[in-house]
């Protein structure tokens, strides 16, 4: 019915989509309503279904903040009166942790045993601390709107739940959370604002704006063929950095590793990085049928049609549902009844009996019973629905779409919704090695939102038009909405005179805009205008400032003082933006990062599997999620103006790296390379320096002096005295630690370490950190 009424483009039909994974008539539990909506909009969505059914019959749902670690210490250290600054370093030392593992984390986590030790010096200031903090573990701390969910009732829904007004918006709020509206029976529908529609909305809009063109992204045909062939080449390149639910470490692992050639490519894609394919260890076996590297096996040959189009692999729940019907003869509406129930550790040993009293009486043998339910107990329950993956590939082939035929315009998009997992200046940093421009920020250029700009009209390409980036008002810190609106509204300014009376910005903000080059069109250097501006500020209030002096025109002149150097404006940018603009950070480290060897990103790519590499570079994010094997490894991935590299840490490594890793922004990493693809490649980090300490060495002593530290033990911070001997704990804690993040499971499960072949150079240094005995390898 969506897709006849032209809400969902993908064809059901096309796809073999089941009606009866969602509505049925054995189903018990009112079907789900959900509806994707842009972001940026969905409040608006929300006022218009308040408006269509009124204030009577429309309310959100509640959403309870409940007490984890970084609260629980900020909360507690402020009602124990002790120093801000010392608990908000604490607070931010902390993984994103259940509260009541705060002592235990201490204890067991590398990366926070220095501060352990400080504290334990500090005994009795902190005395109360812990017992505090894991006391209010997962009590209530505030109530706010649920990101999605919507009641819709009759006229008598005020009479079946208490409603309070939001704060700010002032909508109508149940103060029942989702699942007490479930369990009352209310029809809830969840209407989820998507960041990456509201980002490819407006990179459509300024592809119309600038252009004139109108790009239909739903008309796009994804479906039949092989659709856009420069599309699915950025996607197999792994160059997704942006793009919908492909741009995360793990997922371009799984591209570069899976090849997508086709729309249903996508489709088995998503559905693959998700806990179940790869607790059931389903990837590593389609990706080997799915490039003929081995053969197509099914549970049994009744099972081929449909698990055919998955190379006989378990993907979707879709195809759970078929195989508990063709085993069983119980209907697909009762193998969805099923197929929910295995989520249930009670009723799986039931199900288990009836499927094996079903299917032998279907004829099956005992060894295929065994075989295929072992299939549907590990994936049935954390499986994913092939229609939402679908639903899900129709965006990601759309952003794919765009980055690949309008890039300045795809970056202007993401910039403005950050939708994605990575800081903004990766995406810069990714647009500069795409050859968009990134254009500065200008006060008579630049709009609140970022926008494309025409900068030449022709490329060695031989595409007509180049277009760039204007970076937008909205990025200055601490700028308000209404402060950018007044500024990008009185468009252009003559002078700076000019931009101080009509846009009346605070005296902060114009000296953060003047130290980022948004001012530079009034003359003067950077440091003359700020001094200028403090006379006018000074003026104003009264104080005697005296006439702005002017020179050629309404141009201001100069007033002698040195301007910014190169590393005072990338500093300037990175304070006040958080991005580096002018250049990429670690530009200027590219002489001693070839003194040490490093391998860029660029190079790594023809690095052989197994080669022991130096990479360096600004982490860009850092995740422990749980993996198959149960232990903890942890993801971090550098940014080195080149390119991306992805590290994995594995438990052996942490002791020596963990709290590199964990407490430092430049890193320089001693790691493996691991390759199981043509385009999947990352690094298996064994030894971590924190690389500003490093430059500070190289800048007072030279090579002499950081060659030393290279080879030396890694300094993992000060343990508390009882940390070796946790009792026999340290296991099972850390379980509990590690799968309380919250993160999902991640397909990088069995990446290990090949072999430690050193790579050679010519560095005496390079001798040195390979020889490091202090490198956990």
């Amino acid at each position: 019915m969506n897709h006849l009424l032209d809400i969902a483009h993908a064809d059901p039909v096309e796809h073999g989509l089941l009606m009866e994974r969602f509505l049925s008539e054995r189903r018990v539990a009112l079907p789900d309503i959900d509806i994707d909506v842009e972001s940026a909009r969905r409040l608006e969505v929300y006022r218009a279904i308040i408006g269509r059914f009124g204030t009577e019959r429309v309310a959100t749902v509640a959403m309870p903040e409940t007490y984890r670690v970084r609260h629980a210490v900020r909360d507690v250290g402020a009602a124990l009166s002790l120093d801000p600054a010392d608990i908000d370093r604490i607070a931010k030392s902390f993984p994103h942790i259940r509260a009541r593992d705060a002592r235990a984390a201490l204890e067991e986590l590398p990366e926070l045993r220095k501060l352990a030790g400080e504290l334990q010096r500090e005994g009795a200031r902190y005395g109360r601390l812990w017992e505090l903090v894991e006391a209010l573990d997962a009590l209530p701390r505030g109530v706010a709107m649920h990101p999605c969910g919507v009641l819709l009732s009759d006229a008598s829904l005020l009479s079946r739940t208490p409603v309070m007004p939001t704060s700010g918006e002032g909508l109508p709020m149940s103060q029942f959370d989702k699942d007490d509206v479930e369990d009352l029976g209310l029809l809830k529908l969840d209407v989820l604002g998507v960041r990456m529609q509201s980002a490819m909305a407006h990179a459509v809009a300024e592809v119309a704006r600038a252009t004139g063109e109108r790009v239909d992204l739903d008309a796009l045909d994804f479906e039949r063929g092989a659709g856009d062939p420069a599309t699915y080449e950025l996607i197999r390149s792994t160059e997704t950095l942006g793009c919908f639910q492909i741009e995360s470490p793990g997922q371009r692992d799984l591209v570069g590793r899976l090849q997508p050639a086709t729309f249903h490519d996508l489709v088995v894609d998503i559905s693959l990085f998700r806990p179940g394919p790869v607790a059931a260890d389903m990837v590593r076996p389609f990706i080997a049928a799915r490039h003929g590297r081995a053969p197509v096996r099914y549970p049994h040959d009744d099972l081929a049609e449909p698990l055919r189009e998955t190379y006989g692999v378990v993907v979707f729940h879709e195809q759970i549902i078929d195989i508990v019907h063709l085993m069983t003869g119980c209907g697909r509406d009762e193998a969805d009844r099923v197929r929910r129930g295995l989520s249930d550790p009670e009723s799986q040993g039931r199900i288990r009996v009836w499927f094996a009293q079903h299917a032998a009486a279907k004829g099956y043998d005992a060894e295929t019973i065994q075989r295929t339910w072992e299939i549907v107990e590990a994936f049935g329950s954390y499986g994913f629905c092939k229609a939402h993956a679908v639903a899900f590939a129709v965006p990601t082939y759309q952003s794919a779409w765009l980055k690949a035929h309008h890039p300045a315009a795809f970056y202007a998009g993401l910039l403005t919704h950050d939708p994605g997992m990575y800081p903004k200046r990766l995406l810069l940093a990714d647009a500069r090695r795409r050859g968009v421009p990134v254009l500065p920020l200008d006060v008579n250029r630049s709009a609140v939102a970022h926008r494309i700009e025409l900068v030449s009209e022709s490329r060695r390409s031989g595409e007509e038009k180049a277009w760039g980036i204007r970076l937008a008002l909205s990025d200055v810190h601490g700028i308000s909405e209404a402060e950018a609106a007044r500024i990008a509204d009185g468009q252009p300014y003559a002078s700076l005179l000019d931009f101080w009376e009509r846009a009346r910005p605070s005296r902060p903000l114009a000296q953060r805009l003047a130290q980022v080059g948004a001012l530079d069109a009034f003359g003067a250097n950077r440091r003359d205008l700020q001094l200028h501006l403090t006379e006018l500020h000074r003026a104003g209030r009264g104080a005697g400032g005296g006439q702005l002096p002017l020179a050629g025109g309404r141009r201001t002149a100069s007033a002698g003082l040195p301007d910014l150097s190169s590393a005072e404006r990338l500093s300037a940018e990175l304070g006040v933006l958080s991005m580096d603009v002018s250049r990429n950070l670690m530009d200027d480290h590219r002489v001693f990062l070839d003194e040490l060897g490093v391998v860029s990103a660029r190079r790594l790519r023809e690095a052989r599997h197994g080669e022991t590499v130096l990479v360096a570079g600004a982490k860009a994010a850092t995740q422990t999620p749980p993996i198959r094997s149960g232990k903890r490894v942890v993801f971090t991935t550098l940014d080195d103006g080149t390119g991306l590299v992805d590290l994995a840490f594995f438990d052996d490594s942490h002791d020596a790296c963990a709290h590199t890793v964990f407490h430092s922004w430049l890193l320089l990493v001693r790691g493996v390379v691991q390759r199981r693809g043509p385009r999947s490649l990352s690094v298996v980090g064994a030894a971590a320096w924190n690389l500003a300490e490093l430059v500070e060495l190289r800048r007072e002593g030279g090579l002499d002096a950081v060659a030393p530290r290279l080879a030396e033990p890694v300094d993992t911070g000060s343990a508390p005295d009882d940390a070796a001997s946790d009792g026999g704990r340290r296991g099972d804690t850390g379980r509990r630690i590690r799968m309380s993040t919250g993160y999902r499971m991640h397909p990088w499960a069995d990446l290990r370490p090949a072999g430690d072949e050193p790579s050679q150079g010519p560095s005496q240094v390079r001798k040195l950190w390979h020889q490091s005995p202090g490198s956990a390898g």
